[in-house]
């Protein structure tokens, strides 16, 4: 998960960019093929790591600090250059020049490679991300899905690694539109201290980043890791370093030093330090630091002539061809290797690449790397003189072959962003005609009344469809009822009958929520009303350092919750609390109290409000992993083949009934027989798809358990 382009004009080098000039600007001094060669360690690095260990290995931060060293020291050295002038719309076009077209070409492969491989249901996600990728706000698509509960159990994106470059490009803007504001105010004013100034605001906005990136880290660390602001200090620190490398006077013994260890810390971080989840906050100091020192350990034959522009031993060795070489395609690498791993694994089914799998999926993307660096990056990326010059012909200029190539990739992008919108618009026409799926005939669609009732299900198309089944959600989440991760205040909204004088509380996180469809009805009819206690991905629990069902990452805000919501029920008091009473073990088949689920069932009972335990429903995982049944079906699964053994989520037993001796007060509610039968839980019952995602019931599906649902509560509750 890296972006590899730092962008800039000749003479400078840019990541992944082939060797062709002095580095940063003739005060640098000499070229530095180091640092080419140290981009080709990095990506070779992330290449490993992502195919054949499934970790972060810290190349993203290395290049992201070069990205910082490369475009910001220069723009610091220009803006400090008396005579030398910022051409802000120039620079935006050479980073055009530089990024789109390598890009828009494996984002034009990786939209055929999606509707070959993968299942439709997963085309709409591709053309949201793909429209992201294009306009370089792909951090926040993904950002916006990391906090989404719902989408949690979606497969990997195979333009997930386009993240960082547009982390990158929003940098490299809001950087240019820094260094040119203070240029044009401050130039004339305080040329001498100007460069006092620019470090003084740089060092203080890295600070600030570096700051904000440790408090979003432990807030919120898997959205923090797209966060661009949380991202700056990174590349803030390479600008910095660009500015003031040329002032390094170190001995050569120091700079070798300096260098080796350097190097030897961006090698090991991968295997020391896992960046899923320790990244952006601090331990992201150790490859971003490693690259900085290491790019000052080179001596600069222009700022200290003792040295005679030698290069320490670390650095001539990556200074050599095949390092150059590697580091020269680092960007095409980096592009081509995530999807074709994705697309690899999806066609496969595989979780991981084997030894050989992996060094094919590496083969193939050196070979597409090579064929994109040299016959579309670098044509694109350099304007000869004689094709612009005025002394040749229009005629002759508009046949050169860069023409061609520019125009095929400027039709390419136009042709994958009139696709995504297309598609979109399919999906969102087909999912407004489901708007009656709330009305399906109970005949042609009996759903759980083919379980429980025997009910005849005629031969039709089920519903909701596989495009239609990812909005077939509760009312509370489409009306904003349910606190999302980073809220900790209790939301109340009303359901069923709102002016009753009883109430059942509904408490908990989104697998109480489904139940609210069915509620909803009962209330109507029965004359009862559903109030909202619900936080996304938290249960009623006592857990004093809660985990996210699914990725187990720490969710604080839970617990912050729990105390809150708690107090507000007790002085509220409902009629009955409504909540979830059992979870999916996480080490073997089948379903468990929860020991933390005892506290909170000890405290209703004390404060004498009555509780309504619902088993959970299942939760479908295939070799450890979520899988969602719509796109098993899309891609031409039955309901047998994307269903699950009821013995692999469900024991034969209610775990809650051992607890009801205890807890008097404690109903025991279970529909497990409304979605899986005697030996297997199915996809599709009754003509109904059962799950929206991988683990929560559809709303169309929850209609047809009303019935049941409510003869069990009144069972348990005497009100009718």
């Amino acid at each position: 998960m890296i972006t590899l382009a730092a962008p800039r004009p000749a003479p400078a080098t840019e990541i992944g960019s082939a060797p062709r000039a002095a580095m940063g600007s003739r005060m640098s001094g000499f070229y530095r093929h180091d640092l080419d060669g140290l981009r080709g360690v990095a990506i070779a690095m992330v290449a490993v790591f992502h195919i054949w260990f499934g970790r972060v290995s810290g190349g993203v931060d290395v290049f992201l600090a070069l990205s910082g060293f490369f475009f910001g020291g220069r723009l610091l050295r220009a803006a400090l250059t008396p005579g030398v002038s910022l051409r802000p719309g120039r620079e935006v076009i050479r980073l055009g020049r530089r990024l789109l077209p390598a890009l828009v070409v494996v984002l034009a492969a990786a939209a055929v490679l999606t509707i070959l491989v993968q299942p439709e249901t997963r085309w709409e996600t591709f053309a949201d991300q793909s429209l992201a990728s294009l306009g370089y706000y792909q951090n926040w698509e993904l950002a916006n899905t990391a906090s989404d509960y719902l989408r949690a159990g979606e497969t990997v994106s195979p333009l997930q690694h386009i993240w960082s470059m547009s982390v990158q490009g929003q940098f490299y803007i809001a950087f240019l539109a820094l260094i040119l504001g203070l240029a044009v105010l401050l130039r004339r004013i305080l040329r001498r201290h100007l460069k006092a100034v620019f470090v003084v605001v740089l060092t203080a906005l890295t600070v600030a980043s570096f700051v904000y990136a440790i408090f979003a880290h432990n807030a919120d660390q898997a959205t923090a890791y797209y966060n661009s602001f949380a991202r700056a200090w990174e590349m803030l620190l390479g600008a910095l370093a660009g500015a003031l490398v040329q002032y390094v006077r170190w001995p050569m013994w120091l700079r070798t030093i300096v260098a080796t260890v350097a190097l030897a810390a961006i090698l090991a971080c991968g295997a020391l330090i896992d960046g899923v989840k320790e990244f952006p906050g601090p331990w992201a100091l150790v490859p971003v630091g490693a690259t900085i020192l290491f790019v000052l350990s080179a001596a600069n034959r222009l700022a200290d002539p003792h040295t005679g522009g030698r290069l320490p031993a670390p650095n001539r060795l990556l200074a050599t061809a095949p390092f150059v070489a590697l580091g020269a395609m680092a960007y095409s690498l980096y592009l081509w290797h995530w999807p074709l791993l994705i697309f690899w694994l999806s066609y496969t089914g595989h979780q991981r690449a084997s030894l050989l799998d992996g060094a094919g999926v590496l083969l193939v993307s050196g070979v597409l790397a090579w064929l994109t660096t040299r016959y579309i990056e670098e044509p694109l990326r350099y304007r000869a003189p004689a094709a612009t010059s005025p002394a040749v012909p229009l005629r002759k200029r508009l046949r050169r072959p860069t023409i061609v190539l520019g125009s095929v990739v400027a039709l390419l992008g136009v042709a994958l962003t009139a696709t995504s919108f297309t598609w979109r618009e399919h999906v969102t026409v087909e999912r407004a005609s489901g708007k009656e799926l709330s009305g399906l005939s109970a005949r042609d669609y009996p759903g759980a009344r083919a379980l429980l009732n025997r009910a005849k299900v005629p031969k039709l198309p089920m519903r909701p469809t596989v495009l239609e089944a990812t909005k077939d959600l509760p009312a509370t989440t489409n009306d904003g009822c349910i606190s999302d991760f980073d809220n900790i205040g209790v939301i109340n909204c009303t359901y069923g009958d709102k002016t009753a004088t009883r109430t059942i509380a509904l408490a908990g996180g989104s697998h109480a929520e489904h139940w609210v469809t069915a509620l909803d009805l009962l209330g109507r009819l029965h004359n009862f009303r559903v109030v909202t206690y619900l936080k996304m991905g938290c249960p009623l629990t006592t857990e004093e350092v809660p985990l996210v069902m699914g990725d187990n990452r720490p969710y604080p805000k839970c617990h912050q919750w729990n105390e809150r919501v708690m107090d507000k029920l007790i002085a509220d008091r409902p009629d009955y609390v409504f909540t979830t009473s059992t979870r999916p073990w996480n080490v073997k088949p089948g379903d468990v109290v929860p020991p933390s689920y005892l506290g909170i069932w000890d405290r209703l009972s004390q404060n004498r409000i009555p509780i309504l335990a619902m088993r959970d429903t299942p939760w479908l995982v295939r070799d450890g992993e979520p899988f969602f049944p719509a796109d098993c079906l899309a891609d031409g699964g039955d309901a047998i083949s994307c269903g699950i053994k009821r013995a692999e989520v469900l024991s034969d037993h209610n775990p809650t009934l051992d607890f009801v001796a205890q807890f008097p007060m404690l109903k025991a509610l279970d529909l497990s027989d409304a979605v899986c039968r005697q030996d297997y839980c199915r996809a599709v019952e009754g003509n109904i798809l059962l799950y929206h995602d991988s683990h929560h019931i559809s709303a169309t599906y929850m209609r047809t358990m009303t019935n049941e649902l409510g003869r069990q509560i009144a069972a348990a509750t005497g009100w009718w």
